[in-house]
């Protein structure tokens, strides 16, 4: 059972990126340096959170802290592998320190004071994702900015205009 549950994943993630690599070459080399996340990073934050939830119980509430930060740090880094979006997934890398500290406040004693760290990296993360997100749209601005320029004018002259009319 044990062997499904850790092959299974890894053959759906090799079959689709197959399918998406038609044509190119699927060799061993790219192979891992598109999947290291999955092969050493994820197992490892999983191995983390295997060892507080079934063997050391309440006592070991610390090893949530890495098990979370490299369970969303993995995950981060197989996104931004598989899609080629660095410029973009690396906030993830802030938000996967706040994920160990809130699976630490979580299940451990719940000291409210955790939840100020917690708090910050998670919005400061997502200000960067918003902002890193929003560049490469406000790009196109520029080939929009003359016609909102131009609308904008018009839009401006006729109020002007319609304001004699009624006035």
């Amino acid at each position: 059972m044990m062997k499904r549950t850790i092959i299974a994943p890894l053959l759906i993630l090799l079959g689709v990126y197959l399918l998406l690599n038609i044509g190119g070459t699927a060799s061993t080399g790219a192979i891992f340096a598109t999947f290291w996340p999955t092969l050493f990073v994820i197992p490892l934050g999983l191995f983390f959170h295997w060892m507080y939830f079934s063997l050391v119980g309440r006592k070991g509430v610390g090893l949530l802290i890495p098990g979370g930060i490299l369970l969303t740090a993995g995950i981060v880094s197989q996104i931004a592998s598989l899609f080629d979006s660095w410029e973009v997934m690396w906030p993830g890398f802030i938000l996967a320190v706040a994920a160990g500290l809130f699976e630490f406040y979580w299940f451990g004693s719940r000291n409210k004071w955790l939840l100020i760290p917690i708090n910050i990296l998670t919005v400061l993360s997502l200000l960067f994702f918003i902002a890193f997100s929003i560049a490469p749209v406000l790009s196109y601005l520029v080939i929009i900015q003359p016609i909102i320029a131009i609308l904008l004018v018009l839009g401006g002259i006729w109020l002007i205009g319609g304001q004699r009319k009624h006035g």
